[in-house]
């Protein structure tokens, strides 16, 4: 059996290097259970709302509203998001 490695490095940087942009890169390496403002380009504002992960393969970031919609998923691609406000501890 053999590997061709160069092949597989290759589509783990092709994922890696899907979603573009520097939130993108921000949300790559968040720490779960980080509360967060997130400003969408359409200019809707998410305040206070806790991260949850980061799809890599689909550009999905994941976060959960746990004083307005206790319980619900906030599911947005990283690639509409304008910024990031990582609250204060």
């Amino acid at each position: 059996m053999s590997c061709n490695c160069s092949e597989r490095e290759s589509s783990s940087w092709n994922n890696r290097n899907r979603c573009k942009g520097c939130i993108c890169d921000q949300l790559r390496d968040l720490r779960r259970g980080t509360e967060v403002d997130v400003f969408l380009s359409g200019g809707q504002i998410l305040e206070d709302v806790v991260f949850q992960r980061f799809d890599r393969n689909n550009c999905c970031a994941f976060f959960n509203d746990p004083e307005t919609e206790p319980g619900s998923t906030l599911i947005v691609d990283c690639q509409k998001i304008d910024a990031i406000r990582i609250e204060a501890d």
